[in-house]
């Protein structure tokens, strides 16, 4: 604030004195009012053909309809790839997850629970396809299924 006025105002204010410096130095004075910075309505329609007076044609005389028919005809895009399921995810066997999952009797309740979040960081159905996530439950199911058992036969201390 430069003396009780923005910083905005003080240029405003600056602006407006040198545009009276110049107009007194030019032409004679010309009135001007404050907030009226457009022509009049006659300046407006001027150029504007008789059809267009009509109410809702003025839209029309500015219609480029070459431009539209051209949109109108640009082919449909393909219809996107079908989606291809992650080789692990067709094997739902328990031997095989099992085999994936690598549970040994040293493993321990944080090894375990290690195990389970990286298997479901990869096969949780949230993060398939449509197509593939009854696969994913499954084999999240089965992993499940086998790291609670891995857990319910360790030693409680």
């Amino acid at each position: 604030m430069l003396f009780g006025q923005s910083v905005f105002q003080s240029v405003l204010e600056r602006l407006k004195a040198e545009d009276e410096t110049d107009e007194d130095a030019g032409a004679p004075a010309v009135h001007r009012f404050s907030g009226l910075g457009t022509g009049l309505a006659f300046d407006v329609m001027k150029g504007v053909s008789a059809a267009s007076h009509r109410v809702g044609q003025a839209y029309f005389d500015n219609l480029d309809l070459d431009a539209a028919a051209a949109i109108a005809e640009e082919p449909a895009t393909a219809p996107p790839p079908e989606p291809v399921m992650p080789d692990h995810l067709a094997r739902i066997a328990p031997e095989e997850i099992a085999a994936e999952l690598a549970i040994a009797a040293a493993d321990t309740q944080q090894t375990l629970n290690e195990k389970r979040r990286a298997f479901a960081k990869a096969n949780h159905p949230d993060g398939v396809a449509e197509p593939f996530r009854d696969n994913a439950n499954r084999r999240m199911m089965i992993a499940n299924l086998l790291i609670d058992e891995a857990m319910r036969r360790l030693p409680h201390s």
